[in-house]
């Protein structure tokens, strides 16, 4: 319990610092929300007005306050661009797309990175190996953006296979929803796909040198017993922190993605809030990013025990 209460303690001081770096920083962003809402031309006295109104004129940590007092209660107030809304809606309209591009990505990457990293592990040093490792490599380092691109003109303009710039709810049309969703999420996973496998090859090779390996090996076990049941499941410890990681990255960061496809998730919406001088909106739309960032952290904390038993004994 006392593990559970400091665990819990340092989450919510996570959250509280960035909240309020958020905060301080989008304070610094050029342009006036007086201007954004009321438009250019008019007199100086109504943006004044304006300003004192909204509360733009009082100390930096009153009005951090009054935000946060009504963030906890679930309130972040309204968009100040037209057409003004609620930042709540506004969220829940945008993050199941960024949520659901985000594990699409990861569950591909991780569907083609287990069978690679083993495939490469078992074949350690071989020709197998090095065409799966520079086959990584080359995933590497091509952008984003650019095998966005390559994708979208072979699949979607050429082939047209998949549709390009349409976006279908889930609760629509739950199959036209996969069908729009599969492209981007490819794009997204292939970086991780790349770190995956090399992680998790990487980890697998080491077990394999275990004691516990060898003891198998010589009681005749086959090796592809030996790797799924004895060896995948230690050398996972590195791959699930890094998914962790990962997917509460890819939450925020599939701005590029999003761009190139038209999507309306959290990472354009973002983005052209805080062109316009949104700023209600990107600070709702951050403190999400890192709620969900810490949770699924947490979540992935949690795990740890199950994959490793040693790491119980640690913290008990």
């Amino acid at each position: 319990m006392r593990r559970f209460l400091l665990r819990g303690g340092e989450l919510l001081a996570v959250l509280f610092v960035v909240s309020f770096g958020v905060f301080a920083m989008i304070t610094l962003m050029p342009g006036d929300p007086a201007v954004s809402i009321l438009g250019e031309g008019h007199p100086p006295e109504a943006y004044a007005e304006l300003r004192q109104e909204l509360g733009l004129n009082d100390p930096l940590l009153s009005r951090y306050w009054d935000w946060l007092s009504g963030a906890v209660t679930g309130d972040l107030g309204n968009s100040l661009v037209p057409p003004q809304s609620d930042v709540v809606d506004r969220i829940l309209g945008a993050f199941p797309v960024s949520l659901q591009l985000a594990v699409m990505g990861l569950v591909l990457a991780l569907l083609l990175a287990v069978p690679l990293a083993m495939w490469s592990a078992s074949h350690a040093g071989g020709a197998v190996d090095r065409i799966i490792s520079a086959s990584m490599f080359a995933t590497l380092s091509v952008p984003s953006f650019l095998a966005g691109l390559i994708l979208i003109m072979v699949f979607a303009n050429g082939l047209g296979w998949f549709p390009r710039a349409q976006w279908v709810r889930l609760g629509e049309d739950p199959i036209g929803n996969l069908h729009h969703a599969l492209l981007p999420a490819f794009v997204i996973a292939l970086t991780e796909l790349a770190l995956f496998t090399r992680i998790l090859r990487n980890d697998l090779i080491t077990t394999l040198n275990e004691d516990y390996i060898l003891a198998a090996r010589a009681k005749g076990m086959p090796p592809w017993r030996i790797m799924v049941t004895d060896a995948l499941r230690p050398s996972s410890f590195s791959l699930v922190t890094l998914m962790g990681l990962s997917l509460g990255r890819l939450i925020g960061s599939t701005v590029i993605v999003e761009y190139l496809f038209a999507l309306p998730g959290m990472g354009s919406m973002i983005i052209t809030a805080a062109n316009q001088g949104d700023f209600p909106l990107v600070q709702g739309a951050v403190l999400v990013i890192a709620i969900a960032y810490v949770a699924i952290n947490a979540t992935i904390d949690a795990s740890y025990g199950y994959l490793d038993p040693r790491t119980r004994r640690v913290h008990a």
